[in-house]
């Protein structure tokens, strides 16, 4: 999901924005802290501004956080197009390389194709992780707004062929809440840019989007480190089942936390607070200055789900 606006468009508690003018000049959103990092990967054909109000609370409590631009993105969707998954992969690895330069434990993560990417560089590099936070995480899209057809994507096997279809996004466009809706929509029109333009999706980067969950799914079994999963049940792009998959899959302890009362996008919407307040109590349990995670759940077969639902209002 794509927001790129760097219009200050929303404040909220303690002076934390939705959305605001915070990247460098390579685009990406660094607040510099303690020891322990995070590392935040944002979704396909968006930009780090989606992470802004997660990273900021992180930063608040002392934890350094980067969250970089992926390649290909922060530009057009033609841009967007000439890069493969390898690529955002890639950039991943690279920020991971910069931020172990000033933390010595990295917790590393992402919203929607953020988290996948993520969890390939945890599989590769999991000396170099610590754990793992996963928002939204899709290895497809299948929430009730998706259209019926899209799912025919999946025939399609070659790249060239899937540049001649192009994919759009329909409302609610991830925000369950009117106004940040009302407000990231405006803001991204604000430059003149009709809404088919900014949501629209080439389908050679949907192509690449496929690809990288399919490789993903078959590293998840090798991958212990232990993760925080927060996925909303009503979730208008990817359906809860992605969220289950990985409390099965996934080798090491996992805990889940369902919200009962935000869209895909929950680092924008109305629960963000919530996912900030999780997020922190889970890196604390990590217990990361002994350099040993805690269960984080009971164990069965060396690994622990524990489920958690927020119900509207608990943010």
């Amino acid at each position: 999901m794509r927001y790129s606006s760097d219009k200050t468009i929303m404040s909220v508690n303690n002076n934390m924005n939705v959305l605001g003018n915070t990247r460098d000049e390579e685009g990406q959103l660094m607040l510099p802290g303690g020891r322990v990092g995070f590392l935040l990967m944002h979704g396909l054909g968006g930009t780090p501004v989606e992470l802004r109000f997660v990273a900021q609370g992180l930063n608040r409590a002392g934890y350094t956080v980067l969250c970089p631009l992926m390649a290909g993105h922060g530009g057009s969707d033609l841009l967007l197009s000439t890069t493969r998954w390898k690529d955002w992969v890639a950039s991943a690895e690279s920020a991971l390389e910069r931020l172990r330069q000033s933390c010595d434990h990295v917790i590393i993560g992402g919203l929607s194709a953020g988290s996948i990417v993520a969890l390939h560089v945890a599989a590769k590099r999991q000396e170099d992780v610590a754990g793992l936070v996963l928002y939204s995480p899709t290895f497809w899209p299948n929430g009730w707004a998706i259209p019926w057809y899209f799912h025919a994507f999946k025939l399609i096997k070659t790249k060239w062929f899937a540049n001649l279809i192009s994919l759009k996004e329909r409302a609610p466009y991830g925000i369950k809440d009117d106004r940040i809706r009302r407000f990231v929509l405006e803001s991204l029109q604000s430059g003149g840019r009709p809404l088919e333009d900014i949501f629209g999706r080439r389908g050679g980067t949907v192509f690449e989007f496929q690809q990288m969950t399919a490789a993903a799914r078959k590293l998840l079994k090798g991958i212990s480190k232990p993760a925080f999963v927060c996925h909303a049940r009503q979730d208008d792009q990817s359906n809860l089942s992605n969220a289950m998959l990985l409390q099965h899959d996934l080798r090491g302890p996992v805990e889940t936390l369902v919200l009962d009362d935000s869209y895909h996008m929950i680092t924008l919407d109305r629960q963000r607070a919530l996912v900030v307040d999780r997020t922190l109590a889970y890196a604390e349990r990590l217990d990361l200055e002994a350099q040993t995670a805690k269960p984080v759940a009971s164990q069965q077969q060396g690994a622990g789900t524990l489920n958690l639902v927020a119900k509207p209002g608990g943010q």
